[in-house]
């Protein structure tokens, strides 16, 4: 079994990186090196990322942009504006 991760825009079009796809013996391996890899790949132009064994999808799309923070402030005390205080 190969494990690999399909690179996607938003839209689910498909990324092509120029180091072509990395292959994994493990879904371990695939997940572990995705954990490490995920701002490099979103840097590179890939908003999601779809795993696959021996072609067929395992899960996914996984959205590689972090969470927005819209609502800490409030939690924290905040008025959530946004603003800076002086």
């Amino acid at each position: 079994m190969v494990w690999t991760w399909r690179y996607e825009k938003s839209d689910g079009s498909a990324v092509e990186l120029p180091g072509g796809t990395e292959e994994f013996p493990t879904q371990g391996d695939a997940e572990s090196w995705i954990g490490e890899s995920w701002r490099e790949l979103l840097d590179g132009g890939v908003d999601q990322v779809v795993l696959l064994e021996d072609g067929a999808k395992v899960y996914g799309p996984m959205v590689l942009h972090p969470a927005e923070s819209e609502g800490r402030a409030a939690e924290a005390g905040g008025d959530g504006s946004g603003a800076a205080e002086s």
